[in-house]
């Protein structure tokens, strides 16, 4: 009897492993777990919330230089947006920015106050022009949008009606301002007293005269007009002063110690304008550049015979 109590239990203790086994067997095995966060582009998000698809859009990084004329350039490009003025590219008149550039040198190369650019163009931000954009470089009532506006004496009598133009006398029709009647500058003067170190050379990029001298020497107006700029804001030229005396001729007066004028500021030739100086420049010494119509010319072939 004992004998088989003793089969017995065997036999139960043999069932009970195989049912042990079996339940193992038919078990799902997990894989290791492993501590990872999920990706912010796979997370589940609401319906409604903007994300493409349940998945929430990966951005596109954002450079440091947004503010740039490059960076609004390529963002209007990835809107598929066509830059300000477009349709107006390579039209007489009309000048398209290129990387680098600013409302300051395109009003110098343009022979134009940088704020008179800016009103054209409706541009309420100086800093904000894109490469691409294209830009009014001539008043908007110039006669179809030539490349140079009406001398001041014309525009004066463009203004006057016909019938008061025939029978008022000459002296009702305001004064132009220094050579307004033809554009031309009679008298130019040496705007420093010191040597020329280096020559104008376009070829190579030199668009004016290099003059030496010392820190503080006085720099002067080469001829009547006003300033169209007092700054530091073009590269490469340091504290620079420009003088438009009309509608043809421009001056720059660059690397200068210190500024004695302001913008909108009539000035006389001889008037001390500012300081020498070496601010951007390997050395003291003025940069001065006569420009025609916004292109550079030689100033010794204007200038006086020292």
């Amino acid at each position: 009897m004992s004998c088989v109590k003793s089969c017995h239990a065997r036999w139960l203790a043999l069932l009970g492993t195989a049912s042990v086994l079996i339940a193992c067997g038919t078990a799902p095995v997990r894989a290791p777990v492993e501590a990872r966060s999920t990706p912010a582009a796979a997370r589940p998000v609401a319906i409604g919330s903007g994300a493409v698809g349940g998945r929430v859009p990966q951005a596109a990084p954002v450079s440091s230089s947004a503010g740039s004329a490059e960076a609004s350039a390529a963002s209007s490009q990835a809107a598929g947006r066509l830059p300000a003025g477009a349709e107006n590219a390579g039209k007489p008149g009309f000048y398209t920015v290129k990387p680098g550039d600013t409302l300051i040198r395109i009003g110098l190369d343009q022979g134009h106050n940088w704020r008179d650019v800016a009103r054209w163009n409706g541009v309420e931000n100086p800093n904000l022009i894109e490469v691409g954009q294209v830009l009014r470089v001539v008043p908007p009532d110039a006669a179809g949008v030539a490349a140079r506006p009406a001398p001041v004496l014309d525009a004066a009598r463009q203004a006057a009606r016909p019938e008061a133009s025939a029978s008022a006398p000459a002296a009702s029709v305001p004064a132009p301002g220094p050579a307004a009647a033809n554009d031309d500058v009679t008298e130019w003067l040496w705007p420093a007293a010191g040597a020329v170190v280096a020559s104008f050379d376009e070829s190579r990029g030199v668009k004016g005269l290099a003059i030496a001298g010392k820190a503080g020497d006085p720099i002067l107006a080469a001829a009547d007009g006003r300033v169209v700029y007092a700054g530091s804001g073009l590269r490469g030229y340091g504290n620079l002063v420009i003088v438009k005396h009309n509608n043809t001729f421009l001056t720059a007066y660059a690397h200068n110690q210190t500024l004695l004028v302001k913008e909108d500021q009539a000035v006389r030739r001889g008037q001390k304008i500012a300081e020498m100086g070496s601010t951007d420049a390997d050395r003291v010494k003025l940069h001065f550049e006569i420009r025609r119509q916004g292109r550079p010319v030689d100033p010794a072939r204007l200038l006086p015979v020292r």
